[in-house]
């Protein structure tokens, strides 16, 4: 009877065709959902924060361990085909900071609206970009998600804006992004990411104030990974409480190697937002892995004892495991088995962003412009013509 049962939750575990690993245990023998507690967030201008006693359930946490190591064997690719040279240009990669990603997400809805700047893999992959398409755009082929003509720093999909290239620029465009949807009326947000090191812009001061005034539906969110290019926030800040730095505008400092306490922060300040108090800034303290980018060996200004400290002691996807296997939600064997099916995934991405063609040359201009007719681009001189289409 056990053994005809074996079979059967074995067979019901198909997916893709092949069929799921198991331990010697069934789904029911672990805990459905487990509470935690969380670090407290610090608070700028707010009478309570966000909930110290969160609540996981097993699906929740199995499928936050499945991006995080998406997001992390990802990036650990591109480092590869960069150092092959078959990724060319800006690389910005992203390991290390997953809990940032995942924990906001966890929190919004796919109806809502994000913007970042060029540390972007992750949040194209969170918003509804696939590997295969993220890999493409990488190595600049047809299938990827832009097309091959925006590169590691330039990827969009629906509601998701990019990606963006200048230290900053970002800002703006998001409290853009949240002015549409006040004006709109449907009740959507818009969460606008940027770092430590574009933390000293003026144009991000300048959004705060008209955010403010408008009471706008928009996070603020500043990803502090430590080190702004090669420079330590103690550096290049005479204040690096990030948080307060709305003056007008309440904040939180959320510890961003916790998807749960993240995921709980951005929970409350969507909240915030939707009720039509206005915009809300978080801090994240989080931490990089890789240098700046890939022409940065990201050892020069900091030591590898260091790097290893964090990732010993606070790495976002240790502690996610570490706290669903001490509280029976997940096995061993589960776990490992998501790992082989996640490197299967980018190894298969991998070996089509390598033989996917590059665009052709006709299609330089397209899709300047959305649902026009086709139109004439002036090439690399006056006599020389292209058709863009959209």
């Amino acid at each position: 009877m056990l053994t005809n049962l074996s079979n059967v939750l074995r067979a019901c575990a198909q997916r893709n065709g092949a069929a799921v690993v198991m331990s010697a245990r069934t789904y029911a023998d672990f805990t459905t959902q487990a509470t935690f507690e969380v670090k407290k967030c610090d608070l700028f201008k707010l009478e309570e924060g966000p909930a110290t006693q969160v609540v996981m359930t097993r699906d929740e946490g199995l499928q936050y361990y499945r991006t995080m190591q998406t997001m992390r064997r990802m990036e650990l690719k591109a480092d590869q085909l960069y150092k092959q040279k078959i990724i060319r240009g800006f690389c910005h990669l992203y390991d290390g900071q997953e809990a940032c990603a995942v924990g906001i997400e966890a929190s919004i809805n796919l109806s809502d609206h994000l913007i970042t700047a060029y540390r972007a893999h992750g949040y194209t992959l969170t918003r509804g970009g696939t590997v295969k398409e993220i890999m493409a755009e990488l190595t600049g082929r047809r299938g990827g998600i832009a097309k091959g003509k925006g590169g590691s720093m330039h990827m969009y999909c629906k509601h998701f804006y990019g990606g963006n290239g200048i230290v900053g620029a970002q800002v703006p465009l998001g409290a853009g992004v949240a002015l549409a949807c006040k004006y709109q009326g449907n009740n959507e947000l818009c969460v606008c990411l940027y770092g430590d090191g574009a933390a000293n812009q003026g144009q991000i001061f300048e959004t705060y104030n008209m955010a403010a005034l408008w009471k706008l539906p928009v996070i603020f969110i500043c990803e502090n990974n430590r080190y702004g290019m090669g420079t330590s926030v103690e550096r290049a800040a005479a204040s690096t409480d990030y948080f307060k730095r709305g003056e007008f505008i309440p904040g939180l400092r959320v510890d961003g190697m916790d998807i749960l306490c993240v995921r709980e922060a951005t929970r409350f300040a969507a909240d915030h937002c939707r009720s039509g108090k206005g915009p809300i800034l978080m801090e994240l303290q989080t931490y990089r892995y890789h240098g700046h980018s890939m022409s940065d060996p990201g050892v020069s200004y900091r030591t590898r004892e260091e790097i290893q400290e964090v990732r010993s002691k606070s790495d976002p996807i240790s502690l996610l495991k570490d706290r669903m296997l001490s509280n029976n939600m997940a096995s061993v064997e589960e776990l490992k088995e998501i790992d082989v099916e996640v490197r299967k995934e980018i190894e298969d991405a991998a070996q089509f962003a390598t033989t996917d063609p590059e665009p052709p040359l006709e299609d330089l201009c397209n899709h300047i412009f959305s649902n026009n007719p086709p139109l004439d681009v002036r090439g690399t001189n006056p006599w020389s013509k292209l058709k863009s289409v959209s």
